[in-house]
Formats: C-alpha cells, structure tokens, sequence
C-alpha cells in the first residue's frame, strides 16, 4: 500500500581524462565531493566558460540552459534537433539559441569548438541518440556531460575511454540524490547484512509517461540487498495514476508532470522497529543546476590537465 508522505526535496558516472593519469576514473561521487570541499569557502570560486546544450527544445536541455546563465556561464548560441522551431531559434534568457537539424552536427560543433576553445557540452537528446552523440563528442574531442539515459552503458563507457576525453556520464544528476546514494553504498558496504530479516516495501511516484524503475530506485534496492534484505525489482509499487499521486502520495498538482517520489520503508520481523528513507522532487531544477555543478568539474578538470 501507498502511504501519505511528507514532501521534502531530493541525484554522475563517469569523468575519463584525456591523457593518461594516475587516476584513470573519476566517478561522479567523487565529483560531488570535490565540489563539496571546493565551494566550502565563502567566497568560491566563480567560472566562467562556454557551454553547449544539444539539445535545448527538451524540457530538460532548456531548464540546464537556464541554469547556465544563472550560473555565469556562457550559453554557446547553438543547439540541435529534429523537432522544428519558428524561425529555426529559440529565446532562452533573452539569448538566442540557433537549433540545427541533427544531420548537421559534426560541421556545426567543428566550426563552433573553434570560436570557443573552452566548450564543454552538455547531452540531454534521445536514448537512441546517446552512442552516436558520444562517438561525435569524443571525435572532435569535446568534453561532455552525459546526461540522457539509454543506449548502450558499456559502449558509451569505452568510447570515452578510448578517446581520452573528459566525460561526465550520469541519468542522476541531482548531486544531492548522489550524495544518498553514495551514503547508502557505504553503508552496504560497511555493514553488511544489518538490515537481514527486515522486509522492505518501496513505492516510485513519476510523470505517468515513466514506465520502468528507475535507476536511482534500482541502485538503492541494491544497497539494501547487500544489507541483507530480500527483494525483487517486480516488487516496487509503481504509482504512475495522476489520481493516486495527488490523493495518497501527495504530490502538487502543478508537478504531475515531472516529480520524483520515492520511499523506502523497512519493518524487522516482529514489525516492532521500521526504518523509512525518503526523496521527494518537485520539477526539474535539482537536476539542471547538478548537471552545471557536472559541467562545472568537469571544466576544472580539464583546466589542470591543460595548464
């Protein structure tokens, strides 16, 4: 059963150098880390760079662009996709942004790099998009941050590999859903099977036109098998019904179309002592401003390995 919950808020990958170090992987935990103790200061830092989002007619590709400027950094004036626009642009924060078929990709961010030297690009496309993209990226040798889900991991993770590009490659970027999940991972990892016996039940609330579990769900389910609890995927109630998710799981009405819900309650076997974990999204702008703090490392990686 769905219980009433409470709101409160609520995620990279991969970064690969472009030459060889000692480090040869830099996982997006370590990203968010680095951020952490980077802008503890306070006065941080500010960068300024050009940033690139293919593509900016999605909702996703236009709420990172937006992040982007509010961050400082410079909205390359470029974007592509197969979806046609008025005027063949589109007005993102008083800029616009010049949106090109698809097909002409590679001539474009060839002659764009040049002008800015600086690029790093962020991907927000389609799933079956996500190889082609990387091999494109990885050609020009673009740093890019990898944010649409889909296609195949393991190729996306060579390409980079092979190329020595910088890459950030996530379908989480909320870094403080990252920072959960890392914290859940050691856990697991510290204390395992201290959870055995207790039964889990997670319930996922998404915009209804999300079908499978997502990923974060699946990376926390993990964690709690290896505290030692038994539990299938096929168990995870799915609340896609835009009823059930304003009446029960209490999400606003104004974010049935994009929200991410979940809780992970624990019972012990005598179900005298429960354990609930929960985050809760509202919207997309978790997401957009971890993908800039991604683009953000990201660019501070390929300075020092530049310099």
């Amino acid at each position: 059963s769905v219980r009433q919950r409470q709101q409160f808020c609520a995620p990279i990958g991969t970064a690969t150098p472009r030459r060889r170090l000692p480090v040869a992987m830099l996982s997006v935990t370590n990203a968010v880390a680095t951020q952490s103790r980077e802008s503890a200061p306070a006065a941080p830092r500010k960068l300024s760079f050009p940033i690139l989002v293919n593509s900016c007619t999605g909702k996703m590709g236009k709420s990172v662009a937006e992040a982007a400027v509010s961050a400082g950094l410079q909205l390359v004036p470029v974007s592509f996709s197969a979806i046609e626009v008025p005027d063949g642009k589109l007005n993102i924060c008083d800029r616009d942004i010049h949106i090109h078929d698809p097909s002409e990709s590679e001539r474009i961010l060839r002659s764009i790099a040049k002008d800015y030297p600086d690029m790093i690009v962020v991907d927000y496309t389609v799933p079956d998009a996500v190889n082609a993209n990387a091999e494109l990226y990885c050609k020009l040798g673009l740093p890019f941050v990898m944010g649409t889900t889909g296609g195949n991991r393991q190729l996306l993770n060579k390409t980079v590999q092979d190329a020595n590009v910088y890459a950030v490659i996530s379908p989480q970027m909320g870094k403080q859903v990252v920072a959960f999940l890392a914290a859940m991972e050691i856990m697991a990892e510290k204390f395992p099977g201290a959870f055995a016996g207790y039964k889990l039940e997670v319930m996922e609330s998404h915009q209804a036109t999300k079908l499978d579990v997502s990923g974060t769900a699946k990376a926390v389910i993990s964690c709690f098998q290896k505290l030692g609890v038994s539990f299938d995927l096929n168990e995870v109630n799915l609340v896609r019904d835009p009823e059930e998710q304003l009446a029960i799981v209490g999400v606003p009405e104004e974010h049935l179309g994009g929200h991410a819900f979940h809780n992970y309650h624990l019972t012990s076997p005598d179900e005298t002592v429960s354990f609930e974990f929960q985050h809760n999204v509202c919207g997309r702008s978790i997401y957009a401003e971890g993908t800039v703090d991604a683009a953000m490392f990201l660019h501070t990686k390929v300075r020092i390995v530049n310099m």
